[in-house]
């Protein structure tokens, strides 16, 4: 029997959610769980979960809890998924959490090969600038590098005393090792804001980065003297590629947007990218669109498009064939340059700013 896993370096696509909910054992999300939900979570973009229930009490009940998300900085672009995990992050701050960023110097010089000086320089000239344009408020969020964070470490080395090499290679599919360093050190750092007050945390990610979260939750039961609050998990689907593929894969440059790009760029992808469209215009105002093909609609549901009834007008007006593809696109380049122009604007508002990042202080 093949092994079932999910690998957070690699570039597998993974096709079925509904599978995966089965086999890694995830709860189904429901948005009712959650008092105002968002853009992703209200169209099920955001599909799954773990320990939701607890997090939606702490909510609900205005108790302390945190959301924290992790910074990569081995890139000097983001992607969608990214846009996706900041907007989960936003919607936790406001309702309530304690945010906390990390920038994974560490596991960046492990996994990627990035010096830990160019990793703090991307990360505080392009990639928190970033997130700060795609909406998270910097002046309820706590940073850290993980290369700083001696009780991280400390932590991490505690927790690897708990983790068998078997346990590792079930979870991640192999064990090398700097993907030990970089798996231990994530689940110390999924840990951190507990270290000083137990309470839930909630990590909102793609899909893929799920085995982290399962080893955090393996090594907390294992160590129940310490009182932590297994973390609860927040997932979204990818964004699919312009092509029709299931994830955008920077290994085909023409159905990939990047974060940012040139609008010119982005528009020809835009305009070549797998339509529901038929083959001709009076088969087209027959049937209408197919819905289910169509990879621009999509993006705009998942990224471009934020009211619902706006959105249900474009779909009505798609599907029934009274709009045609070449007008949904035209209508998905008007977006997508107002999204872009708005985010290399916020980003350059942020750069202002960095002087005043609240970074933990460690002795």
């Amino acid at each position: 029997m093949k092994q079932k896993i999910i690998d957070p370096w690699g570039s597998g696509l993974l096709e079925n959610y509904e599978k995966i909910i089965k086999d890694f054992g995830l709860e189904i999300f429901d948005a009712k769980l959650f008092q105002n939900p968002n853009r992703i979570m209200r169209r099920g973009v955001v599909f799954a979960g773990r320990d939701l229930k607890i997090i939606s009490d702490a909510l609900r009940h205005r108790k302390k809890y945190y959301v924290l998300s992790g910074i990569m900085p081995s890139n000097e672009k983001i992607h969608f998924g990214t846009k996706m995990v900041v907007e989960n992050m936003k919607y936790f701050q406001e309702h309530g959490a304690q945010a906390y960023i990390l920038v994974a110097d560490l596991e960046a010089a492990s996994t990627r090969g990035v010096t830990l000086e160019e990793a703090r320089k991307r990360a505080l000239e392009f990639h928190i600038p970033a997130y700060v344009a795609l909406g998270l408020d910097i002046r309820k969020t706590i940073f850290y590098f993980q290369s700083e964070n001696k009780e991280v470490m400390n932590n991490a080395y505690e927790f690897a005393k708990k983790i068998t090499l078997s346990e590792f290679e079930a979870i991640y599919g192999n064990a090398d090792p700097g993907k030990i360093m970089a798996a231990i050190t994530q689940v110390a750092d999924i840990l951190y804001p507990q270290f000083k007050e137990r309470m839930p945390g909630i990590i909102p990610v793609g899909i893929d980065q799920d085995p982290h979260i399962r080893l955090t939750r393996d090594v907390v039961r294992r160590v129940k003297d310490r009182k932590f609050f297994l973390p609860a998990g927040l997932y979204h689907k990818y964004t699919p590629s312009l092509d029709g593929s299931i994830k955008m894969s920077k290994s085909k440059p023409e159905s990939c947007i990047e974060l940012p790009e040139d609008i010119k760029s982005v528009k020809r992808k835009i305009r070549n990218a797998l339509s529901g469209g038929r083959d001709t215009l009076e088969e087209h105002r027959k049937l209408g669109a197919a819905m289910e093909k169509d990879m621009v609609f999509e993006l705009m549901k998942q990224h471009l498009v934020e009211d619902d009834n706006e959105l249900n007008k474009i779909y009505h007006e798609y599907k029934s064939g009274r709009m045609t593809s070449g007008e949904l696109k035209e209508v998905a380049c008007q977006k997508m340059e107002e999204f872009m122009n708005n985010f290399i604007n916020g980003i350059e508002q942020a750069r202002k700013h960095i002087d005043r990042l609240n970074f933990v202080k460690f002795k």
